[in-house]
């Protein structure tokens, strides 16, 4: 067992020091820096003022389109602009402007608009005076037919409209909602960290293999103890670059927390509401499919001889994961579908499948048990068979081209045996 630790603390320590690892960290927090700062960074460098817009009003307009945008609370500066198109272009080359506006009467008396800028690249501003004309339009034509602004404004109020669950049990639209983004979270983490460590993983084996280190190691550690240690041994370092990037952006959330409460940020991220089932799940479905894929991704790295032909073996693999993802994407809108329950009970898609259905629904509690007990059995399924033909992959040597080099590596282990 202690030399079971060593491969373990080793593989641990020796990836927690490595430059890939640091880098990604130190991406990854800058990513989080600049997501939950992204309102201070956008003000910092747009010192610019608001948007100048010269109007040429041929109608009588503009008093109109003037009090609409203030009532927007837009950043525009409306200015009546007395003389030519010619000037006012002149006006927008020399900085005076950054763009003008035509405003004019068409048949029906109601105003259109004709915006003209350096560049139509920037949508913002044009948006906000096409929407004040759509709302100046709306008025109009109410005011022909006898609508009132109290009728007007009860017409464009949104239909109320509800949604109550049947089901016994069946969670709210707010809890829904809540788990919806958690999931969904969720999803992308479980995904990332099977494809990330689990190929680090095989990295690793085929690292170790091709420098002929290997040759030592399995004179003094056996072969099911290396790749059991190298398995825990990643997944502790990507527990710690979880912690890490954890605790970073919890720091930067408080230290920026009025102004991600202003933006809306935390309260897209509020879990206080979610029961504790679904966070035990989230960890434990998390666990158990980098088990299983780490297992598959070990095994499947003993097999070649040099870490380049690594991609081309665990290319199968991945595609195995990423159909989950999908499978997992295509349920966020239609969880109970039977193509979603059914890759649930699949041990390569239930780790995503299954919690996807654990947060979106109401399941018996045996239905999770069933794809639970599918998937630990799958995994011990493969953790003795990954044994074995790692037990024999790490004597392999020359080019492996295909997972048909499986059966070569069970029968050089039979003969270790």
């Amino acid at each position: 067992m202690n030399k079971f630790f060593i491969v373990l603390s080793q593989t641990y320590l020796n990836r927690l020091k490595s430059k890939a690892f640091i880098i990604t960290t130190v991406i990854t927090l800058l990513m989080i820096f600049l997501i939950t700062n992204i309102s201070t960074i956008m003000n910092t460098f747009d010192s610019s003022e608001a948007d100048r817009v010269g109007v040429i009003d041929t109608g009588s307009f503009y008093p109109s389109l003037e009090n609409q945008i203030k009532m927007m609370d837009a950043e525009i500066v409306l200015e009546k602009f007395e003389g030519t198109e010619d000037e006012a272009e002149q006006a927008v080359e020399q900085g005076e402007l950054d763009s003008y506006l035509v405003l004019e009467e068409n048949e029906a008396l109601e105003p259109t608009g004709l915006y003209k800028a350096e560049t139509v690249a920037e949508q913002v501003t044009p948006q906000v005076i096409e929407t004040a004309l759509q709302q100046m339009k709306s008025t109009l034509a109410a005011e022909k037919a006898g609508v009132t602004p109290e009728q007007l404004n009860q017409i464009d109020q949104p239909v109320q409209f509800e949604k109550v669950a049947l089901e016994k049990g069946a969670k709210t639209e707010e809890e829904l909602n809540q788990a919806r983004v958690f999931v969904y979270v969720l999803l992308f983490v479980i995904y990332f960290s099977v494809i990330f460590y689990g190929n680090m993983v095989a990295v690793e084996v085929a690292t170790e293999k091709s420098s002929r280190v290997m040759e030592i190691l399995i004179s003094s550690v056996s072969p099911v103890k290396q790749m059991f240690g190298k398995i825990l041994g990643i997944a502790l370092l990507g527990l710690t670059q979880y912690a890490i990037i954890i605790a970073s952006g919890y720091l930067f959330m408080q230290m920026q927390e009025d102004e991600l409460t202003e933006t809306g940020f935390l309260s897209f991220l509020d879990f206080g509401n979610l029961s504790t089932s679904l966070i035990v799940y989230a960890i434990v479905f998390f666990i158990l499919g980098y088990l299983l894929y780490a297992t598959i991704l070990a095994m499947v790295g003993s097999l070649v001889s040099r870490a380049e032909e690594v991609q081309q073996m665990i290319m199968p693999i991945q595609l195995l994961i990423i159909i989950a993802f999908f499978i997992a994407m295509f349920g966020l809108s239609t969880p109970s579908s039977t193509f979603v329950t059914i890759s649930s009970y699949i041990p390569f898609f239930s780790p995503v499948v299954m919690f996807l259905r654990v947060g979106m629904l109401s399941i018996p509690f045996w239905e999770v048990a069933l794809s639970l007990t599918l998937l630990v059995g799958a995994i011990v399924l493969f953790g003795i068979m990954g044994a074995k033909v790692y037990r024999g992959g790490v004597l392999m040597y020359g080019k492996s081209s295909s997972l048909k080099d499986i059966g070569k590596a069970l029968k050089l282990s039979k003969r270790e045996q």
